[in-house]
């Protein structure tokens, strides 16, 4: 990221489809758990829009 933190997202495949990982180095302006939620979000709706086009 900008700001020196690393993310790291690993995809596997399962038999019911693909786990996605996402490994992030939290910021210090807003509690981890927080992050963690916004980055929940953002693969829902990552998630949400990959059923839509199949």
């Amino acid at each position: 990221m900008s700001d020196g933190r690393e993310a790291k997202i690993e995809f596997a495949e399962h038999s019911d489809g693909i786990l996605v990982t996402v490994s992030f180095d939290a910021e210090t302006g807003n509690p981890p758990e927080l992050q963690r939620q916004g980055w929940q979000t953002i693969l829902d709706n990552f998630g949400r829009y990959l059923e839509a086009k199949s």
